[in-house]
């Protein structure tokens, strides 16, 4: 059966920040929403993953030792498996990633933000 997803009806159900919830899957894939304020997310790799930051809302800076990208709403990028990279908001923002079923959140690094598991919602 086909499901309507409503961003903005998921994004009323939370208002913790890092972290990321289960809205769908396919093929493998958790798609998952998440909001983002303030600078915690440590340099990691994903060595077996690449990672989709889509951002809906706000700006984001997507580093990468020696260089990044700022994305703005409706802009993305893919970080390639392997890459060390982390991600600064510029105030708040809400982003859609596309990330692998079973990816570890901030790859083999624990800082305070890290999630051992992910929330589904349900609306």
């Amino acid at each position: 059966m086909l499901k309507v997803i409503n961003l903005d009806a998921y994004f009323a159900k939370f208002h913790d920040t890092f972290s990321p919830k289960i809205v769908a899957e396919l093929n493998g894939q958790h798609v998952k929403l998440v909001r983002l304020e303030g600078d915690k997310v440590p340099w990691h790799t994903h060595d077996g993953e690449d990672e989709l930051f889509l951002v809906l809302v706000g700006a984001l800076d997507v580093l990468e030792r020696g260089s990044g990208v700022t994305l703005k709403a409706g802009e993305f990028t893919v970080v390639p498996r392997g890459v060390e990279h982390r991600v600064v908001p510029h105030g708040q923002v809400k982003l859609l990633l596309f990330e692998p079923a079973g990816i570890a959140h901030t790859g083999a690094v624990r800082a305070e933000i890290t999630k051992d598991r992910f929330d589904r919602l349900d609306v």
